[in-house]
């Protein structure tokens, strides 16, 4: 053993059995499909919906607002806003200054997202029911907790890998 890998006395009275990232990456990967499947019906894609919906909730948000939101670069954020705006979905509009923009869900988009939710509530609850209403209400509580103990120290920037 190198003085870099933990000793049994490190992990406590747990010992987790393989790759945290691999065994989170295949669940996501599971999730997602479930997901994509049902929201796909719709013609949307997963993250447009979300997306749809996180821009809805606001009557107009910078996108330098919503890729801080949203944990996005702007460059994904934008690759990702252009089909939108392409479909009609959501537009963008000049914001406070000469260098933001504001983005805006359209009518069109509006309709397009309640169409899509129905196919989205219609994966989370064959989700629940695969899995079961306590372990779907553990998995949330352990995510919630985890996340703020992951977040990046507030100096960090987000960038691209």
């Amino acid at each position: 053993m190198t003085s870099a890998e933990p000793s049994a006395a490190d992990t406590g009275p747990y010992s987790p059995q393989g790759c945290t990232n691999a065994k989170l990456r295949q669940l996501t990967r599971r999730v997602g499909q479930h997901f994509d499947a049902e929201v796909a019906q719709s013609g949307l894609k997963t993250t447009q919906y979300s997306l749809l919906t996180t821009i809805e909730s606001h009557a107009a948000i910078r996108s330098v607002d919503l890729a801080a939101l949203l944990h996005m670069t702007a460059s994904t954020l934008s690759r990702n806003l252009h089909v939108l705006v392409d479909a009609g979905w959501v537009e963008l509009g000049d914001g406070p200054d000469a260098r933001s923009r504001l983005v805006r869900i359209t009518e069109a988009g509006k309709a397009q997202r309640r169409a899509a939710r129905v196919h989205w509530r219609r994966a989370q609850q064959s989700l629940v029911a695969l899995l079961g209403a306590e372990r779907v209400a553990a998995l949330h509580a352990l995510i919630d907790e985890a996340l703020p103990l992951l977040a990046p120290a507030p100096d960090e920037n987000l960038h691209e890998h």
